[in-house]
C-alpha cells in the first residue's frame, strides 16, 4: 500500500456512475468483489493511491472499517454487521458517483510505511522519492545518512517528504517550504503525529523567497514540485482536479518552478551538496533547458526514471559561466 505510483491512468468511459444493491454483501470479500466492478464499471480513475482497482478498493474498505492494512486473508471472510455494511456502501458512493479519491474519504496516506493525515488542502502522498531513500541512492551522492546535517523539502504539501528526510537522516534539521497555508496546517499535524517538531520546521514561502540560507548550505535540497503543463492539468481526470491545482500546475511547460528552485538553490547549497527533482514526464524538457548541468537521472524500479540530480559545483560553475556549446539532450544514469 505505501508504494506510489505518480502518473494518473486514463479511464475508461463511464458506463454507470450509481452502484448496484448491496443487501446481498455479508463479507468483506463479497464487498471487494463488488467494488472492483464498480470501478471498472464508472470508469474511475487510478493512480493516487494505487495503480490497480483491486489495491485501491481494498485500502478504501479496510480503512472505512478502521482495519489494519497489513491484516491477513482471514479478515475478507468476516461477516460484516449492518452499521458497517452501511459505512462501506457511503465510501463507495462517494468514490464512484462523486469520484472524491480514495485517501480523501478515510482521510489518510500511506508513504515509506508511514501513515499521514491529509485533506483536500493537500496533493494525496506519492513519490519516486520513497524508493530512492530505501534503496540508499542518495546516501551514495552525499554521503553517509548520519552525515547529512541541513535538507529542506520545496513544495513539502503534507509534510510526507519532509518527515521521512528527518527519519532517513537522523541528525538533520529538515526545513520544509509551501506556499500554502492550508498546506502548512496539515503538514503542522504530520509533523507533531511523528514527533518532529524540534526537528522539522515549516516554512511559508513562495520556493526561497522568505527562507534565509542557512549557515554551511544544505547538503540536499530535495522537490517533487508542480510540474504538470497547465494544459495537462486541463484535461486531468476529476479525481486528480479534486487536488490543489496549485500542487499540480507547473505553468505552460511545467518548469516554472522548476527554473526558480535551480536558480534560488544554487547560492544555498553547501559545497558537495545536491538538488534532487522529481519531474514527472519532463525528462526531454529538462535536458532540453538544463543539459549543461549534467543532470544525473537516477534509476527506478519501473524505468520511468524521473527524478534528476544537480551537484552544487554544476550549478555554481554555470551560473559564473557564459552558456556556449555545453552539451545538451545527454542522459546521465546513476
Amino acid at each position: 500500500m505505501a508504494h506510489a505510483f505518480p502518473r494518473a491512468k486514463a479511464p475508461a468511459a463511464p458506463a454507470s456512475t450509481g452502484l448496484a444493491p448491496t443487501t446481498q454483501l455479508a463479507t468483506l470479500r463479497a464487498w471487494l468483489a463488488f467494488a472492483e466492478r464498480a470501478y471498472a464499471d464508472a470508469g474511475l480513475a487510478l493512480g493516487q493511491v494505487a495503480a490497480t482497482a483491486h489495491d485501491e478498493a481494498l485500502f478504501l474498505l479496510l480503512r472505512l472499517l478502521d482495519w489494519p492494512l497489513d491484516s491477513d486473508e482471514s479478515v475478507l471472510d468476516r461477516r460484516l454487521d449492518p452499521a458497517q455494511r452501511i459505512r462501506l456502501r457511503q465510501g463507495l458512493e462517494r468514490r464512484v458517483r462523486d469520484r472524491v479519491p480514495a485517501a480523501y474519504i478515510v482521510g489518510e496516506a500511506w508513504l515509506g510505511g508511514l501513515r499521514f493525515q491529509i485533506d483536500e488542502r493537500v496533493i494525496i502522498p506519492r513519490s519516486y522519492f520513497v524508493e530512492h531513500l530505501q534503496s540508499g541512492q542518495l546516501d551514495l551522492l552525499i554521503g553517509a545518512a548520519s552525515a547529512v546535517r541541513r535538507v529542506v523539502d520545496v513544495c513539502t504539501g503534507s509534510g510526507c517528504l519532509a518527515i521521512l528526510l528527518a527519519k532517513h537522516f537522523p541528525r538533520a534539521q529538515v526545513d520544509a517550504i509551501d506556499l500554502s497555508p492550508d498546506a502548512l496546517a496539515v503538514a503542522a499535524v504530520n509533523v507533531r503525529a511523528h514527533g518532529l517538531t524540534r526537528r522539522v520546521r515549516l516554512h511559508q514561502s513562495d520556493v526561497f523567497a522568505s527562507v534565509p540560507a542557512p549557515a554551511g548550505g544544505y547538503d540536499l535540497i530535495l522537490s517533487n514540485p508542480p510540474y504538470e503543463p497547465s494544459a495537462v492539468c486541463d484535461r486531468l481526470p476529476e479525481e486528480f482536479r479534486r487536488e490543489p491545482r496549485l500542487a499540480l500546475d507547473g505553468g505552460r511547460d511545467g518548469l516554472d518552478i522548476i527554473r526558480r528552485l535551480l536558480r534560488e538553490a544554487t547560492p544555498r547549497l553547501a559545497p558537495r551538496g545536491i538538488v534532487a527533482i522529481e519531474v514527472g514526464g519532463l525528462q526531454a524538457a529538462m535536458e532540453q533547458e538544463f543539459g549543461h548541468l549534467d543532470l544525473l537521472w537516477l534509476p527506478s524500479e519501473d524505468g520511468s526514471d524521473c527524478v534528476c540530480v544537480v551537484r552544487a559545483d554544476r550549478l555554481r560553475a554555470a551560473a559564473t559561466a557564459p552558456r556556449t556549446s555545453l552539451a545538451r539532450g545527454r542522459r546521465r544514469k546513476a
